[in-house]
């Protein structure tokens, strides 16, 4: 960062501490150090710039390495207060390592190199998010990496998954799941996929896509889903003071009979409303209803079975 032409991989490895103890060491050795290192800086959201030959760009055996200022701090004109920064950290260490995004990472870094003095933590813990789906960590990787997947997806209904190969543009959390929402290639448009109906691996191809069409796909998915959700609106009357009532309440809306909850997903919900037994009963849509009687039938079913058993 302290030059603008940067320095040659002789420069770094003469000069830098670390390589400079290990000068006796095998080329061989350094070199793999070398690479290893700015993997990891990279990892790290640390942008590493690699000038060429201006005649031959191709030609790495002299070229330069630097850390380009202005990617690597903050825009001079964007500022924060110790207790905005609270907040950004904070919303940082909710995401366990594992999922958070290069993106995030790199914005993480920026700010803990401001220097500013934190307020005091705002809560005396920070909660966590996690991921369940092991599907997100390789979505995530070709959302960053622009490459088409494919992955096997099971639809309620249907007895075998299907094959899907899509170019996947955001990963969107609506209701406490995960979708992604991607190209699919083969019906040449936009669909949403929920992350825990992905069978199997996803597996991502050597096909890359052009990175502007992620350009605005969080805020088109966020806005189809919230479309989705007005239109289907489920009646429900639901028992005061119960885990239903809190759980719904802050999703719906009071009516003359009971509350209007909009929901996305009817097999979903329908789990979901079946969960609360007797304290939610639907009064409308009639298939809502017959899907939630069939889900609490079954579990009479299975416990009378196992009781027999027994």
């Amino acid at each position: 960062m302290a030059t603008e032409i940067g320095l040659t991989k002789q420069q770094i490895l003469e000069t830098v501490s670390g390589y400079r103890q290990r000068a006796s060491a095998k080329p061989d050795a350094l070199e793999k150090m070398f690479e290893r290192d700015k993997d990891d800086l990279r990892e790290l959201g640390v942008p590493i710039e690699t000038i060429g030959d201006s005649a031959d760009p191709n030609d790495l055996r002299e070229a330069r390495y630097r850390i380009p200022k202005a990617e690597y701090d903050l825009p001079a004109d964007i500022s924060f207060t110790p207790a905005e920064v609270s907040i950004l950290a904070l919303a940082g260490s909710v995401w366990s390592e594992g999922s958070l995004s290069k993106d995030a990472t790199t914005g993480l870094r920026k700010i803990r190199a401001l220097g500013i003095e934190v307020d005091e933590p705002i809560i005396g813990f920070a909660p966590r998010m996690t991921v369940r789906e092991p599907s997100f960590a390789p979505l995530r990787d070709a959302i960053e990496a622009c490459r088409v997947v494919t992955f096997d997806y099971l639809k309620p209904g249907e007895e075998k998954p299907r094959r899907r190969t899509v170019r996947p543009l955001a990963l969107i959390d609506y209701e406490g799941r995960w979708h992604v929402y991607a190209h699919d290639v083969q019906a040449d448009g936009d669909r949403m996929f929920l992350l825990s109906r992905i069978v199997g691996d996803v597996v991502a191809t050597r096909e890359r896509f052009d990175p502007a069409l992620r350009d605005g796909a969080g805020e088109r998915a966020l806005q189809g889903l919230q479309d989705v959700a007005a239109r289907n609106r489920a009646l429900l009357e639901i028992t005061p003071g119960t885990e239903a009532a809190l759980r719904l309440a802050r999703r719906g809306e009071p009516a003359a009979q009971g509350m209007r909850v909009p929901y996305v997903d009817l097999h979903i919900f329908a789990d979901e409303l079946a969960s609360y037994g007797p304290e939610v009963r639907v009064v409308e849509p009639e298939v809502l209803r017959a899907a939630v009687v069939e889900r609490l039938r079954a579990a009479r079913d299975v416990h009378e079975s196992q009781g027999s058993d027994a």
